[in-house]
């Protein structure tokens, strides 16, 4: 159990509950004239036609203040917009909202950003985004190791919400021949990973800057760096974890020891005195830098020991975290810099495509790291013994992260920001609504305090400051989170005169009151797990993964790449990601086709439309099928065309060699098709 304030003992659904001093509990009631959050009208406010998805997916969530709201959906709307059908394979996430020429074939996947990417999609209700995911990486080869990865991490805390053991532990065996392929990046004799910054997912860093004699840092600068090795701890903690729920006690202690020694020497040698943080040593030796001296600065990735709770209970360690709140330091004023700038190098910038700037980690915000960093001082505020930073802190660095995501009145998330202006720097076509970092897992784990468990307890702790000041938040509901089986509900309200139900913090499950505090602070109470819900759904059968496989689409007119884009499994809505099939402007009767080549079992359709000023959905359409080497209009219930939502279509079963899709435009407007789907 975490470290927590005095509790005492109370009977509470039949079990023991444990409470914070000043919580009381109450046999579970229906709470009385609830005020829960109208999700017909915030989901219709926030998602449009397109709120069906989130209905039965996302917790609702509201607070006093609006940006933290706003960006808390458009969160949301960013990850569905990233997740990419591969048929079969079920579904994953990417990185980029298009295909970039470093991505892993032909899935466009990358390993990077995976652990944000599940530390999300846990609190969705829908399991198969998240589990097929962890399908994919682990038996599909999606970890592949392009990038330094705490995927195995991420595999026991999606589990810790969902609490499905056999999804948690089928991949165990997986898992552990990943982390022994790591020890070609292991150093021995030093007990230590090293990485070059470019496979750690940060180029041109001091490392990799200062190991090219200042002239450049894109490639090279290997050193031992606290990233990975918090990864691989993290990694091996979880594998111990697992390993102990499948019964397997010596594996568990094998990799609880691996943890233990990498704690020990990230300790010893990482935490540099002079510098008073967790920095780089080098791996090279050459002109510039000599073999295991530090890097010469601060860097924001000295935090990310503590995202996993690496650094031991020693204030000596928390030390570190003024640099983070002083302006001089880690601390500018539109965000967290990545190394300070009495760094020489500090944003110099070496990289460019074309004329624009390129990605570099010498002082521009990255989400990446802020969203690492507020997770690590989460669990600093919650788990070690310090007074450098509070919980108003922790808020003031979350807002200002939210605004990052605003460009004027617009929410678009790009991939790194001037400290100094907020503005984006890189700018590129992929940049748009980029998914390389959290940023709702901080607001439900971390603000709200919903701090998953393996046991049978439901921990409650908020980081809102006390008060009612402009400094904390007022009030805020978090409603219908899936946990361990059941839908838990977190409501806070500091003077009472919002929700009007007395002052404090009120948890709720499954709509019943189970514990009250008159303050934010720490609640735990027993919860009685149900079974997850299975993992069930139909397979697209149009995906092209492949470019000139089958299942190949055609279309009346078109290039063959925007074509390809029709069915290449991502359903995308944002305006400024141009993506999907047109029809021509003035075409009178359009058409799209995908011929599977071999007879195929199909029953249902979903047609993704997508309008703006230039393109409308379609007035009408109908469905025609190919079956033996005949086409014939498909008598089906359809719905009618929607734009930026999803248009669906059923049929009896049949087996058609094609499918095709004939459209009548509205007058003058094109038809954007972004995704056909058929099962």
């Amino acid at each position: 159990m975490r470290r927590g304030r005095t509790v005492r003992m109370l009977a509470l659904l039949g079990a023991t509950a444990l409470l914070s001093v000043g919580a009381t509990a109450e046999p579970p009631r229906q709470a009385a004239a609830a005020p829960r959050i109208d999700a017909e009208t915030v989901l219709r406010q926030q998602f449009g036609n397109d709120a069906p998805w989130y209905r039965d997916n996302v917790p609702l969530f509201e607070s006093s203040d609006p940006k933290l709201d706003a960006v808390y959906y458009y969160r949301w709307k960013l990850f569905r917009a990233h997740q990419r059908d591969l048929g079969e394979k079920g579904y994953i996430s990417t990185e980029f909202m298009d295909d970039v020429g470093w991505q892993r074939e032909p899935y466009a996947s990358l390993n990077d950003a995976t652990g944000f990417h599940l530390y999300e999609g846990r609190w969705l209700r829908d399991r198969r985004y998240a589990g097929d995911y962890v399908d994919f990486l682990y038996q599909d080869g999606g970890n592949d190791r392009h990038f330094s990865e705490a995927i195995a991490d991420a595999t026991y805390a999606r589990f810790l919400v969902d609490g499905d053991r056999a999804d948690a532990l089928r991949h165990l065996p997986t898992m552990r021949h990943v982390y022994g392929l790591w020890d070609d990046h292991f150093d021995f004799a030093k007990g230590l990973y090293f990485i070059e910054p470019l496979l750690d997912a940060t180029e041109y860093t001091i490392s990799s800057i200062d190991a090219s004699g200042g002239k450049d840092g894109f490639r090279g600068g290997d050193a031992f760096r606290p990233t990975i090795n918090a990864y691989m701890y993290a990694n091996a903690r979880a594998i111990a974890r697992l390993s102990a729920l499948a019964g397997d006690a010596e594996t568990a202690a094998d990799y609880d020891a691996r943890a233990d020694r990498l704690r020990t020497r990230v300790e010893e040698a990482l935490w540099i005195p002079k510098l008073g943080h967790f920095a780089d040593r080098y791996k090279v030796s050459n002109e510039h830098v000599k073999y295991w001296e530090p890097i010469r600065g601060r860097e924001l990735a000295g935090y990310v020991p503590w995202t996993f709770d690496l650094p031991s209970d020693d204030p000596r360690f928390a030390t570190a975290w003024k640099h983070l709140l002083s302006p001089q330091g880690l601390g500018g004023p539109f965000g967290m810099r990545t190394v300070e700038p009495s760094y020489p190098h500090y944003m110099q910038q070496y990289r460019y495509e074309g004329t624009a700037r390129e990605c570099q980690w010498n002082g521009p915000v990255w989400p990446f790291q802020t969203t690492q960093t507020l997770t690590a001082m989460a669990n600093l505020l919650r788990d070690r013994r310090q007074n450098v930073v509070t919980r108003a802190d922790y808020l003031r660095l979350l807002r200002q992260y939210a605004q990052l995501h605003y460009q004027g009145d617009r929410l678009d998330l790009e991939e790194d920001y001037d400290p100094d202006t907020g503005k984006p720097i890189v700018g590129l076509a992929r940049s748009h609504h980029y998914f390389h970092s959290g940023f709702n897992d901080l607001v439900i784990a971390g603000l709200v305090g919903l701090r998953p468990r393996e046991d049978d307890v439901l921990e409650v702790d908020p980081l809102v400051p006390a008060g009612t000041g402009a400094d904390t938040l007022q009030w805020f509901q978090l409603q219908d989170v899936p946990y361990h089986g059941r839908l838990v509900t977190i409501r806070y309200d500091a003077d009472g005169s919002h929700y009007r139900q007395g002052k404090g913090l009120r948890v709720l499950v499954d709509g019943q009151e189970v514990a009250r505090s008159d303050k934010a602070e720490k609640i735990e109470v027993p919860i009685a797990r149900r079974a997850a819900p299975p993992r069930d759904r139909k397979v697209d059968r149009a995906v092209e993964l492949v470019r000139g496989n089958y299942p190949k689409p055609s279309a009346s007119s078109g290039a063959p790449e925007r074509i390809h884009d029709g069915v290449d499994g991502r359903v995308v809505f944002f305006p400024e990601n141009d993506h999907g099939w047109s029809s021509r402007a003035g075409e009178r009767a359009p058409w799209f086709q995908v011929d599977f080549g071999t007879p195929t079992a199909l029953s249902s359709a979903e047609l993704a439309f997508f309008a703006d000023g230039s393109h409308a959905a379609p007035a009408s359409f109908a469905i025609e099928a190919q079956v033996d080497g005949r086409w014939r209009t498909v008598s089906a219930q359809q719905e009618a065309p929607l734009a930026n939502g999803i248009t669906n279509a059923r049929w009896t079963p049949l087996r058609a060699t094609a499918m095709r899709v004939r459209m009548r435009p509205q007058p003058g407007k094109p038809v954007r098709l972004v995704e056909l789907k058929l099962s």
